[in-house]
């Protein structure tokens, strides 16, 4: 009896072409922060032999550029990650930069909200699917929750500090006296002083009998 072997289902890696992750140093303490997880990065992403990055200017064009793999000017290369693999093309890639380029304009580049970390990975994820790792931007992503935090608690204080006011002001308007009451002593002792007054009483004429005996 002859047996039939199913041939082993293959991994799916979602393109032929790979696409990498250039990771620079923007200090030269990341060689000590590097090693705990911290660290301040540059990164661009390379696909067909062009290493693609997004960097800060004063005009409202675009902030994508183009360089050579793992030489980008002013900073230290560190590593290549492998993020994935693509089907698309030269010209579709060029495309796809076009478009992340309408999001990533010069004038709108921000070091904790929209950094180079944040366009590469943005471009990874179009392009294979996949996220960059989590160490590259993880000094933006701890800035950012703290700075949520603070926002947070400051927001918590300032409502906490208004229902305190309205509430001190509801008690001093409950301490407050009426306009009945707001006039002065004197002229609570005069009105006093009309209500138990009474008028004297009518002399009374002499009896008769004392007319008489005068006489």
């Amino acid at each position: 009896m002859m047996l039939l072997f199913k041939k082993p289902i293959e991994e799916r890696t979602g393109g032929s072409v790979p696409v990498y992750l250039n990771v620079y140093d923007l200090t030269a303490i990341n060689g000590y922060a590097y090693w705990f997880g911290l660290g301040v990065f540059h990164s661009g992403v390379q696909v067909h032999g062009v290493e693609y990055a997004f960097g800060a200017h004063e005009r409202s064009t675009t902030g994508i550029f183009e360089g050579v793999p793992k030489q980008c000017d002013g900073f230290r290369f560190r590593k290549t990650v492998l993020v994935g693999k693509t089907d698309m093309k030269p010209t579709e890639v060029r495309a796809l930069m076009d478009e992340l380029a309408q999001s990533y304009k010069g004038n709108a580049y921000n070091l904790i909200t929209k950094n180079c970390n944040h366009f590469c990975n943005d471009a990874c994820v179009k392009l294979t699917g996949n996220s960059i790792p989590n160490w590259v931007n993880r000094l933006a992503r701890i800035v950012t929750f703290n700075s949520t935090r603070i926002r947070h608690h400051n927001r918590i204080e300032d409502k906490v500090v208004t229902m305190e006011t309205k509430k001190e002001l509801t008690t001093e308007s409950t301490k407050t006296p009426s306009s009945d009451s707001t006039s002065s002593p004197s002229s609570a002792v005069r009105r006093g002083r009309t209500r138990t007054r009474r008028a004297p009483p009518p002399c009374s004429p002499l009896p008769s009998h004392s007319l008489s005996s005068s006489s």
